[in-house]
């Protein structure tokens, strides 16, 4: 029985089950594209013939997100986005090589009509073509990783055989991993497509979570992944996201658009413990329950959960590393905080801890520790020395910012924790979660 996630007169959009080929092949199986025609038909009442537009494709083991057309001018409209526009999002376990945090794999790929499989080949061989996606590692386990993979060209087999060239071949992969066992389901599912609708021209996105097998392992990071959410690190008491820019962190916080409110609606309750700028990305973290809450904000609060990020800033901090002791006043109406060198009434004492990792081209790669946790701490004390963090246009250079173009470059790359023994959540005492910005000098 077909899974039917959207429909109207133009196009309809379905769950592909694993192990299903999209069109009728030669081996006389049931195929997607008969079934959502059958679907129509039936519905509809339709006599005759019924048209369906196939836009897109799916491997016959492969599971996730479909649309097909109704109507001849949505099938042309929508080629044309799934030649360059659509956004494809796939999830996949893999084994082998760990991943790094994220990975851009351009190859150039052949593929053999014969043997109906693809392989990695020079760049000038005669009918090999450029395959292009970004992995991002979510996380790691038992040998098994899992990766949030965007897709930017669409070859024949270019996920499976671009991760096992790269050494990190898919789990229960039966073409392309030579380690898999007989019987083992494919853990490549396409878990979310984007794309315009052909008459209405609004932005549609559809989500799917796969579930069985390899996927269980990972079940807590494949909830927040269908609600665009990268979950590093999760258990029964906390969950520590790592957060893209753009969005707040809390519902408290304002905004359509939060955290907060994603992860409630893909596992229920969560209690954000602290914050991030909406521009600043990387690592936040969310209780699961109170007695967890109680635990991580007094942590937060003693300041015994250190947080170390990442930035880029013009120029060259000196000394190289150092401390930063200084005071601030929020003007709240602004959103906006003042920087001074001494304490003056109603400032709030901030102390950032901080470290040159690279300088090139008049910026600098720093790694800063927030020893206190105020409005806007990093990026207010670092341009008050005349080291504003790139992409910051509220308290940096503007000039600097267009040249190097990007959004705001300060990423929240570990938290550290220390808890007592008595503590519920004694058991990460010295734990450390840890992620990767994606922008480099």
């Amino acid at each position: 029985m077909l899974n039917i996630l959207f429909e109207d007169n133009h196009i309809i959009v379905v769950k592909k089950p694993v192990n299903i080929p999209v069109q009728a092949d030669e081996t006389g199986d049931a195929d997607l594209l008969t079934l959502v025609k059958n679907y129509i038909k039936v519905k509809y009442n339709k006599p005759g013939a019924v048209y369906c537009g196939l836009v897109h494709r799916l491997d016959r083991p492969v599971g996730g997100v479909m649309v097909f057309a109704r109507t001849s001018k949505a099938a042309s409209r929508l080629s044309a986005q799934f030649a360059g526009g659509a956004k494809k999002r796939y999830a996949a376990v893999t084994v082998g090589r760990q991943p790094r945090p994220h990975m851009r794999l351009e190859d150039f790929l052949l593929r053999d009509g014969d043997s109906r499989t693809s392989s990695v080949v020079s760049a000038d061989t005669p009918g090999a073509k450029r395959a292009c996606l970004d992995a991002y590692a979510v996380a790691s386990t038992g040998g098994k990783s899992l990766l949030d993979i965007a897709l930017h060209t669409g070859r024949h087999h270019q996920i499976r055989v671009q991760l096992a060239h790269a050494g990190m071949p898919i789990w229960g992969d039966q073409r392309y991993n030579p380690q898999a066992r007989a019987g083992q389901q494919i853990a490549l599912f396409a878990y979310s497509l984007t794309f315009e609708h052909p008459t209405l021209r609004q932005s549609m996105t559809f989500t799917l979570a796969p579930s069985g097998g390899a996927w269980d392992t990972f079940g807590v990071q494949l909830s927040a992944l269908r609600v665009g959410l990268r979950a590093v690190y999760a258990d029964e008491n906390i969950i520590v996201i790592n957060k893209p820019a753009g969005i707040t962190c809390a519902i408290a916080d304002g905004g359509d658009d939060t955290v907060e409110g994603r992860l409630a609606a893909a596992m229920g309750e969560v209690y954000p413990v602290h914050r991030l700028d909406s521009a600043t990305s990387g690592l936040v973290m969310f209780a699961r329950n109170r007695a967890a809450y109680a635990s991580l904000s007094n942590a937060v609060r003693t300041r015994t959960v250190t947080k170390r990020y990442i930035c880029i800033c013009r120029g060259r901090p000196q000394p190289a590393c150092g401390r930063l002791r200084l005071f601030a006043d929020k003007n709240s109406a602004q959103s906006f905080v003042r920087v001074y060198d001494r304490q003056l009434p109603g400032a709030a004492e901030m102390i950032t801890d901080y470290r040159t990792l690279d300088t090139a081209g008049g910026a600098s790669l720093v790694e800063v520790t927030l020893v206190t946790g105020r409005t806007h701490q990093i990026r207010a004390s670092l341009a008050h020395i005349g080291c504003p963090v790139a992409g910051d246009d509220k308290y940096g250079d503007r000039d600097f910012n267009r040249s190097r173009r990007g959004g705001l470059a300060l990423f929240a790359a570990e938290l550290a924790f220390a808890f007592p023994t008595s503590d519920p959540l004694e058991y990460l005492n010295a734990a450390s979660i840890q992620a990767e910005p994606d922008f480099s000098l």
